[in-house]
């Protein structure tokens, strides 16, 4: 999910202002700020659950590679809809057109014939 994102009914607009802070530097700043801890039973914060499962994934892969995940996250800042499969966001279909056209107005540089 985007740190900003209209919902699916157009209703609302969901922001999630942390977004691009570590947990850990929250966790810190929390701890130094004194706030409450206010138990929570939503959002996987149970035992066993996928998030979890994920969530201990990448602390371990952090661990073996520092650096992978702000590389992973800094992947998903600058996409373009062609490095995505959904055919409805890209014209697949079109490419072989769409380089014919463009190499139809090329000069060509060299003639190995």
């Amino acid at each position: 999910m985007p740190p900003k994102l209209l919902s699916d009914d157009g209703k609302n607009i969901v922001i999630r202002p942390l977004a691009y802070c570590k947990e850990a530097d929250i966790a810190e700043f929390s701890r130094l700020m004194e706030f409450p801890i206010i138990p929570c039973n939503l959002c996987g914060s149970q035992p066993n659950m996928q998030r979890q499962v994920v969530k201990e994934m990448l602390a371990e892969w952090d661990k073996k590679h520092p650096g992978r995940l702000e590389s992973m996250f800094k992947a998903v800042t600058n996409v373009a809809p062609s490095q995505l499969a959904d055919r409805e966001l890209f014209d697949f279909a079109g490419l072989e057109a769409k380089q014919a056209a463009l190499m139809e107005g090329r000069i060509q540089a060299f003639n190995v014939s």
